[in-house]
């Protein structure tokens, strides 16, 4: 489990909300994790696949896995786009001096 006291616990709840927190609706929860208001979710298609390649690389670090695992399990999503894939296979590279001694999720 992701722990408030986790490193990384902020960058990933900032990218989860601006993908969340794009209606008034979500204006509590944007407040809420210091987002502000749902003013500064992200609407922006190709913004919107950036953090969700950025959330897939972070948590493929969270759980341990290698790039080999990672780009595996990647290719076992036969519906993805191959663009979509390699994003996050990017953002997995990305991260790794981030996540190089993160706690990791129990499995």
């Amino acid at each position: 489990m992701l722990a408030e006291n986790n490193r990384n616990f902020n960058d990933i709840v900032q990218r989860a909300a601006k993908l969340i927190c794009t209606t008034p609706e979500f204006d509590e929860l944007a407040q809420e994790v210091g987002l502000g208001s749902h003013q500064q979710g992200i609407t922006d298609e190709a913004e919107r696949a950036k953090l969700r390649a950025e959330l897939d690389g972070m948590v493929a670090h969270l759980y341990g896995l290698t790039e080999d695992e990672f780009s595996y399990i990647l290719t076992t999503f036969p519906i993805v786009n191959a663009t979509v894939k390699e994003a996050a296979l990017s953002a997995y590279r990305k991260f790794v001096p981030m996540f190089g001694n993160s706690e990791l999720v129990s499995r």
